[in-house]
């Protein structure tokens, strides 16, 4: 993957892919984390919610679901997303 912006909707558009999510929902909470650990400075980019539906989830713990979510999203954490929350739908 090549560098990109760290937003809600490349977030979404690359779980989405690979994920074949029937849900999902990607907020970005970063402004409401400025001055905390992992802060870029411009309440963008860094701290991001997931709700999220897959089929690929089936009969997986809760455990093996969100490290199929990290995964996903390994170049993004890469690249300074500093948290993820994440709820599995």
């Amino acid at each position: 993957m090549t560098a990109q912006a760290i937003t809600a909707q490349a977030i979404a558009d690359t779980l989405r892919v690979a994920l074949q999510t029937h849900t999902l929902e990607v907020l970005d909470e970063s402004a409401a984390h400025a001055g905390h650990a992992g802060a870029n400075g411009s309440g963008s980019g860094t701290h991001f919610r997931v709700r999220i539906g897959s089929p690929l989830f089936t009969g997986r713990s809760r455990v093996a679901q969100h490290r199929l979510v990290y995964d996903s999203l390994r170049d993004f954490m890469d690249q300074g997303l500093h948290a993820l929350a994440i709820e599995v739908l």
